[in-house]
């Protein structure tokens, strides 16, 4: 069965997001100034042929770990595992 796979990567809390700060001084610029933080990461869908849900998150939690996601500046969470 074909399960999808979203995945989520954002850089770790602790370390600067330049992406997130050019956009929010683009908001602030538009005059959207409420805005007070912003972080940018990458959402990441995996088309998975596995024989359950499990083995599905398992493929995805080992590509996240080896290719995905860059451990030393960013983390990564599984976000949905859909059949069909």
């Amino acid at each position: 069965m074909i399960y999808t796979v979203h995945i989520k990567v954002m850089p770790l809390k602790n370390l600067l997001d330049p992406q997130g700060k050019a956009v929010l001084a683009g908001l602030h610029n538009l005059g959207l100034g409420s805005v007070e933080d912003v972080r940018v990461g990458k959402h990441i869908t995996l088309h998975v042929d596995a024989a359950s849900e499990e083995a599905a998150k398992a493929v995805a939690e080992e590509a996240g770990i080896k290719l995905l996601a860059n451990a030393v500046m960013e983390k990564f969470e599984i976000e949905e595992v859909v059949a069909g």
